[in-house]
């Protein structure tokens, strides 16, 4: 059979339209656009388990608020078996004493601190005792996947500053709960709920029955891959925002913002946390011209060298200290 001229056009060239207004097949599939990718559908039924309220803000507080010292300091932790072990710490530097003006009044001070820890799978118990007679002990137990105990005490020689914490955690598949009760008539509990993969809404409440006080908060954190949004509000007249942004696995920078509405007061800071090959530095800038840095130098396994520093340039109070960990 021979074949007109339109057949044997459209034959070699695919793109070209035969008479009638037909396309080829090979043409039609070519010109047909690509489906833009669906978005998957959230299961709201599957939402992950958010963090503990109390630990909402914890990517900020790692950045903004190191364990700053200002003297010596050395602590030797010294493990016994794989679950017990013993620390020792030594502290040499001063303490603060409040005065009635803005002056800071500063005396020498020295403590020794003994510890031991007793940790597994199911629970923890850690133990403190000071050269001043301060005595602070944890213990925390997992009745199962969902329920467990904690207890904190602080035992001192005067009794009005000596406390007990005990508090109940529960976990669910996409929220968390607390309840908390300690000395004073202190009574309180906490909740925290996913409302999307990446958003979880709570609040708290308090009630301290010796100064016949309560309140009522709530909060909000929004989580992802890179960064880390909070707040939170409360009747007793804070109001808290914090911002963590991951720059690189190495990089992180934190903003936070405190205001307290009773007395009209507001303080805004910005940190870092800065991961280096054998260091982790951290620092932070405040409002009220406050400036801090905390340096963790890795020297060997299981030994690292700390050196802490703050600047007030309002009261002129300077801050300087050195240490070493040794043990993990």
């Amino acid at each position: 059979m021979g074949q007109t001229a339109s057949q044997f056009v459209a034959k070699c060239d695919p793109e070209t339209v035969i008479p009638g207004g037909l396309m080829p097949p090979i043409a039609a599939a070519a010109a047909t656009p690509a489906s833009a990718p669906s978005t998957p559908k959230v299961d709201y039924m599957e939402l992950p388990t958010p963090v503990r309220y109390e630990e909402l803000q914890r990517e900020a507080l790692m950045s903004l608020k190191p364990e700053l010292f200002e003297g010596c300091r050395f602590d030797f932790t010294r493990p016994l078996n794989q679950k017990f072990s013993l620390q020792h710490s030594l502290f040499m530097g001063s303490v603060e004493v409040p005065s009635q003006g803005s002056q800071t009044f500063k005396i020498p001070a020295a403590t020794y601190e003994f510890g031991a820890n007793l940790i597994d799978n199911k629970g923890m118990l850690i133990g403190r005792l000071l050269t001043d007679g301060r005595m602070n002990a944890r213990v925390k137990y997992d009745l199962n996947d969902m329920f467990s105990v904690k207890m904190q005490t602080q035992l001192m020689h005067e009794k009005s500053y000596s406390q007990v914490m005990f508090d109940v955690d529960m976990k669910g598949l996409d929220w968390q709960g607390q309840v908390k009760l300690g000395n004073n008539a202190f009574y309180g509990v906490n909740y925290l709920q996913s409302v999307t993969p990446r958003l979880a809404l709570g609040g708290e409440a308090f009630w301290l029955g010796s100064q016949k006080k309560s309140g009522v908060g709530f909060a909000a954190r929004h989580a992802s891959d890179t960064c880390v949004a909070t707040a939170q509000v409360a009747t007793t007249g804070l109001l808290s925002a914090t911002y963590v942004h991951k720059v690189s696995d190495k990089v992180s920078l934190a903003t936070e913002f405190l205001w307290n509405w009773n007395s009209r007061e507001a303080t805004a800071s910005v940190g870092y946390d800065y991961f280096l090959r054998q260091c982790r530095l951290r620092g932070r800038v405040d409002s009220q011209g406050v400036v801090a840095a905390f340096l963790e130098e890795r020297v060997n396994v299981g030994v690292n060298f700390l050196l802490s520093a703050e600047i007030d340039h309002n009261k002129k109070d300077y801050k300087f200290g050195f240490g070493m960990t040794i043990g993990e």
